[in-house]
C-alpha cells in the first residue's frame, strides 16, 4: 500500500464534520487532563511520602465509575448526550480550577486533594459513558467506527506523551498548582467544539428499553463482550495500578525527581500511541478479539520485566512495550464491543464497560499500594505483571466460543467474507 492510501485509511473518520470537532476539542483538553493527572499523584507523593495514600487518591477518583453504574449507564441511553458531556466538561473545568486556587492560593492538605478527586470520579462517571456512545453519533457509517475509536485512542495517547511532559517541566519550574490551571482552562476548547457540532434529529438520546438491569443481562448473555469486559476488570484490577506508584518507582528506584517521572511516562505514551495508531490502519474490526490475547501477553510479560529494570533507559523501553500492549488491548476491546453491541443498550454497555475499565481501577490501587507498603514497589508491579498473564490463559480459552458468537454479528454488518473466515477457524477449534 503507497504512503497516500495508508493516510487516507489512517484517516479516514475524519471526512466527518463533527468527528473533526470532536477530535480537536478533546486533543488540547486531554493534554491537560495528563498534565492534572501527574501533577496530582506528584503532589499526594510530595505531601505524604504514602504509596498507601497514592492508591487512596486513585480509589476516589476512580470509584465512583463503580457506584453509580445503575445511574450513568441509563442516563446515556435517555438523554441527549451532548448536553451530558457539557454539562460533565463545564463542571470538570470547575474542579480543575479549585485544584489550582487550592495550591497556588493556599497550604493544601490531603484531604482536601482527595475530596476534590473524588468530585472529579463523579463527573467522569457520567462523562465516560456518554463520551464513549457518542462517537457513533459522529460517523455516519459503522465500518468507519473502529477507525473512529481507534484515532481517539491515537488522540488519547498523544496526550499522555505529550502531557506527562509538560507536566514534569512545569512541576519542575513552577509547581504544581501551574497544571491544574493550564487544566482548567483546556476545558474551553472541548465545550466550544461540542457547541459548533450539528447533529441530525433524533440524534441526542437513543430509545432506550428496560433499565440498568436489562443492560446488564444483556452483557452477560453475549458471551463476547461478557468475556472482554471480564478480562477488561481483571487488567484493570490488577494490572493498570501499577501506574498509581510510577511516583514511588521513579524516587525510589530509579532516584529521579518530577522530570524522570515525565519522561517514564512520555515513554509510556509512545508505546501506547503505537498501539493505536496500529490499529487505526485496519480496515475491518472483525477478528479483532482474537488479537487481545496477544497484546494482554505483551501488557503483562512488559510490566513484569519493568518491575526489576534499575536503569533508566530500559525502564522507559519495557514501559512502552508494557503500554503497547495495554493500549492495544484497551482500544480492540472498546472497538469489538462498541461494533457488537446493539444501539439501544450501548449507553448501559459503555458504563458497565467504564465499570470494568476505571471502577475496578480504584479497587486495585488501594492493593497496589497496600501491597506495596508491605512488599515493595518492585514485588507489587511483577505481582501485577503475573496477574495479567494469568488472565490472558482464561480468556485464551474462550477464544473459539467468542469468535463463534461474534462472527454472525460482524456478517449482518457487512463484515461477511472475514467473518466467515474467522467463524471457520473458531468450528476448527473446537473439541469433537
Amino acid at each position: 500500500m503507497n504512503p497516500r492510501r495508508s493516510l487516507e485509511l489512517l484517516l479516514r473518520a475524519f471526512k466527518y464534520r463533527n468527528y473533526r470537532l470532536f477530535f480537536g476539542g478533546q486533543c488540547l483538553s486531554l493534554i491537560g487532563t495528563w498534565m492534572q493527572s501527574v501533577a496530582l499523584s506528584w503532589l499526594v507523593y510530595r505531601l505524604t511520602g504514602s504509596p498507601l495514600l497514592l492508591g487512596v487518591t486513585a480509589f476516589a477518583s476512580h470509584a465512583p465509575s463503580l457506584l453509580l453504574a445503575p445511574f450513568t449507564g441509563p442516563a446515556a441511553d435517555r438523554f441527549d448526550r451532548r448536553r451530558i458531556l457539557l454539562v460533565t466538561q463545564a463542571l470538570s473545568m470547575v474542579q480543575a480550577l479549585s485544584l489550582a486556587a487550592l495550591v497556588l492560593l493556599g497550604d493544601p492538605r490531603p484531604w482536601q486533594i482527595i475530596a476534590l478527586a473524588a468530585v472529579l470520579g463523579v463527573i467522569n462517571a457520567f462523562d465516560m459513558p456518554a463520551r464513549q456512545s457518542f462517537i457513533v453519533q459522529l460517523v455516519e457509517k459503522r465500518e468507519d467506527l473502529a477507525n473512529a475509536i481507534a484515532l481517539n485512542s491515537s488522540m488519547f495517547n498523544s496526550a499522555r506523551l505529550i502531557g506527562p511532559s509538560i507536566a514534569g517541566i512545569c512541576i519542575a519550574a513552577f509547581g504544581e498548582g501551574v497544571c491544574f490551571l493550564l487544566n482548567g482552562l483546556s476545558y474551553i476548547a472541548v465545550i466550544a467544539a461540542l457547541l459548533a457540532m450539528r447533529l441530525g434529529p433524533g440524534a441526542g438520546a437513543a430509545r432506550a428499553r428496560g433499565g440498568f438491569r436489562a443492560g446488564v443481562s444483556y452483557v452477560f448473555g453475549f458471551p463476547p463482550i461478557k468475556y472482554i469486559i471480564l478480562m477488561l476488570a481483571v487488567g484493570s484490577l490488577l494490572g493498570m495500578p501499577y501506574a498509581v506508584l510510577m511516583p514511588a518507582y521513579v524516587r525510589e528506584i530509579l532516584h529521579g525527581g518530577p522530570r524522570t517521572l515525565g519522561f517514564i511516562m512520555a515513554a509510556s505514551g509512545v508505546g501506547a500511541l503505537a498501539g493505536s495508531l496500529r490499529l487505526a490502519l485496519r480496515r475491518h474490526p472483525a477478528g479483532l478479539e482474537r488479537e487481545i490475547p496477544l497484546y494482554t501477553s505483551v501488557f503483562g510479560l512488559g510490566l513484569l520485566a519493568f518491575a526489576f529494570s534499575t536503569n533508566f533507559a530500559l525502564s522507559a523501553l519495557l514501559i512502552a512495550l508494557a503500554s503497547y500492549g495495554m493500549v492495544s488491548f484497551f482500544a480492540s476491546s472498546n472497538t469489538v464491543i462498541q461494533t457488537l453491541v446493539d444501539d439501544d443498550k450501548r449507553g448501559r454497555v459503555m458504563a458497565l464497560h467504564s465499570v470494568a475499565f476505571m471502577g475496578m481501577a480504584p479497587l486495585g490501587s488501594l492493593l497496589a499500594g497496600v501491597a506495596a507498603e508491605r512488599i515493595g514497589v518492585a514485588y507489587t508491579m511483577a505481582l501485577s505483571g503475573l496477574c495479567v498473564l494469568g488472565a490472558t490463559a482464561a480468556f485464551a480459552s474462550r477464544g473459539a466460543e467468542i469468535t463463534a458468537h461474534a462472527a454472525p454479528v460482524y456478517t449482518r454488518l457487512g463484515m461477511g467474507r472475514i467473518a466467515a473466515g474467522r467463524m471457520e477457524a473458531a468450528q476448527a477449534q473446537r473439541p469433537v
